[in-house]
């Protein structure tokens, strides 16, 4: 979902960024002291939402409107709007990937959680509810603190991860549609403040909003040349419906998502963006969605000048506002839907409707509602972001998600009492690996390493590879590091460098020389060693299944903050992966 210059840098140029410090006080609307805009009827909190909306939209000149289509909206000053961005990310804690959080205030991190495909391992919906829960509780904080100029978070991510080698597959609950629909439910309910079994969001109101993507069909970014902006997505009605859609309509009709998000790829030759069957027929009248569609970043661009689905940009943004999107990640809409219209494209009553879904939105947030300080979620404040209970949920998450997939004689758990343990590998001595991507910056971070030297004092440690892809490998050092000690654990596996948005894989193997590092480690051990898999795609080591000298293998994902402790705790037995 991150803009990439490499298509156009003129998108980049063109994009208004809102630059926005820390205040005393977060941005809203409707402030009682202030005589000039306290009258309005979309500032009369007794109105119903709908009948607020319609003042607002109607008091607005077309000039005013079309800046309001696109992430970065501008302040309307004579009516009291302030500014607004919709880019905020939340995949597994609250981030600053987005341009609607900055942590460099009070509130300087966030907690980090598991990547979703180790939290999704576990299978404990009230689990990935309560992740949900102290998301969108930190959320608030941090708007509340006046560090926050948006409260619409783009997650989660419940693309179907059908094909293996696709980088964004640690993003995703994985390959199951019904598990990712139960996810969807679990999370959504969770950020945006409603009970566990849902129906209890009182009068609307939400304490963030969270936006289910990429809708649909959406499970490739790079590979063999075909990019996620040209990919055409060839995909029967039976497969559709069986299983790209399935998580899609949960997360609409159980969940009640406030937003979702519509893919860059297109389904059958249609543009997601610009597919009305998909958008209108489908989320909104069939499905009863009530939130907004968000385009993601640039994907309104890309119709008219990579796909080449239209023939200008006005009709570009025609297609698209007629299909049911709403809001454009970009600038694409602030610079043709005027043109779209002078040239009879496109009516203005096209742009009151998507205006109409976007201020709906906002006032669901409160955002209408003059001084945050006395709304429901008004009292949240900076104790709320990496309080003791998120962190030790993030720890239980990293270790109930951990899956045990050998363990030949019984060697783990290994006992607190051996005298010297060697860890080896380029994953055991690095924080940043373990938090994944779309991750702020995490309230605390073990690595592996530090995590193990607590249990045992004599333990010594070799990276084995210059970095994960492994293209030099010091085999000989670490085989030498092994034979010393009493017992090993390597920790290998992939990072962002290897499997990320925009940067799918072409095989399933260890990157580089991992294999060979492994086999002649555990060779030269003088027990079985433990092989842990920090990744969040799957890899094949079906070499390690078949050989005797690696006793025991985990799987680690990207275990967030807490992830070096938690897979500490589990090959020293203060945690059983099989115990849940």
């Amino acid at each position: 979902m991150r803009l990439y210059c490499s298509i156009q840098l003129i998108l980049c140029l063109n994009l208004t960024i809102i630059i926005f410090t820390e205040s005393a006080q977060p941005p809203f609307a409707c402030d009682s002291s202030n005589p000039a805009t306290k009258s309005y009827p979309f500032c009369n909190l007794t109105l119903p939402i709908s009948t607020r909306v319609n003042d607002l939209v109607s008091r607005l000149t077309l000039d005013e409107k079309i800046p309001q289509l696109v992430n970065a909206a501008p302040a309307i000053p004579r009516l009291g709007i302030p500014a607004y961005e919709w880019w905020s990310e939340a995949l597994h804690g609250v981030s600053n990937s987005g341009f609607g959080i900055l942590l460099n205030g009070t509130i300087k991190s966030t907690t980090s959680f598991p990547q979703v495909i180790l939290t999704a391992a576990s299978f404990d919906a009230r689990l990935w509810y309560r992740i949900g829960q102290a998301i969108g509780l930190e959320a608030r904080a941090v708007y509340n603190q006046g560090q926050a100029n948006g409260m619409t978070f783009w997650a989660p991510n419940i693309n179907v991860f059908r094909d293996p080698r696709w980088g964004r597959g640690q993003e995703t609950p994985g390959e199951d549609p019904l598990v990712g629909g139960i996810y969807a439910i679990s999370y959504v309910r969770g950020v945006q403040g409603d009970t566990f079994e849902g129906g209890g969001l009182k009068d609307g109101h939400l304490q963030a909003s969270a936006c289910c993507k990429h809708f649909t069909a959406y499970d490739l970014d790079h590979w063999n040349g075909v990019g996620r902006f040209s990919f055409d997505a060839k995909v029967t009605k039976q497969d559709l419906a069986d299983t790209y859609q399935p998580p899609f309509q949960s997360c609409i009709q159980n969940a009640q998502a406030s937003g979702i998000m519509c893919a860059y790829n297109r389904v059958n030759g249609v543009p997601n963006c610009a597919d009305k069957n998909l958008l209108t027929n489908i989320a909104r009248k069939q499905w009863s969605f009530q939130g907004y569609i968000a385009s993601d970043c640039d994907a309104v661009s890309i119709i008219y000048e990579v796909q080449n689905y239209t023939k200008t940009p006005e009709d570009a943004v025609s297609e698209v506002l007629k299909a049911g999107m709403d809001l454009n990640c970009g600038s694409y809409l602030n610079n043709h839907t005027k043109s779209a219209i002078q040239k009879k494209k496109l009516l203005e009553s096209d742009i009151d409707r998507a205006l109409s879904n976007l201020f709906t939105m906002r006032m669901r947030l409160g955002l209408f509602n003059g001084d945050p300080s006395s709304l429901p979620y008004g009292s949240i404040g900076p104790n709320q972001v990496c309080s003791k209970a998120h962190q030790d949920l993030a720890l239980e998450a990293a270790k109930t998600g951990t899956v045990l997939l050998k363990n030949s004689d019984k060697l783990l758990p290994l006992k607190q009492t051996i005298s010297s343990l060697a860890v080896i590998g380029p994953n055991a001595n690095s924080s940043r690996t373990l938090i994944g991507n779309y991750a702020g910056p995490p309230c605390k971070s073990i690595e592996p390493l530090k995590a193990l030297e607590n249990y045992v004092n004599n333990t010594q440690y070799h990276k084995g590879c210059d970095s994960v892809n492994c293209t030099t490998a010091s085999v000989s050092e670490a085989v030498e590091v092994a034979k010393k000690a009493d017992y090993v654990v390597l920790f290998m596996g992939l990072d962002q460098t290897e499997e990320r948005e925009d940067f799918d894989r072409v095989d399933l193997a260890l990157p580089g020389q991992q294999q060979d590092l492994i086999t002649a480690v555990a060779k030269a051990a003088k027990k079985p060693v433990v092989l842990v898999m920090i990744c969040g795609g799957p890899v094949d080591i079906s070499f390690a299944k078949s050989d005797p000298k690696i006793g025991a293998i985990l799987w680690g994902g990207y275990p967030g903050e807490s992830g070096g402790i938690a897979l500490a705790e589990v090959i020293f037995g203060d945690h059983n992966p099989g115990n849940v």
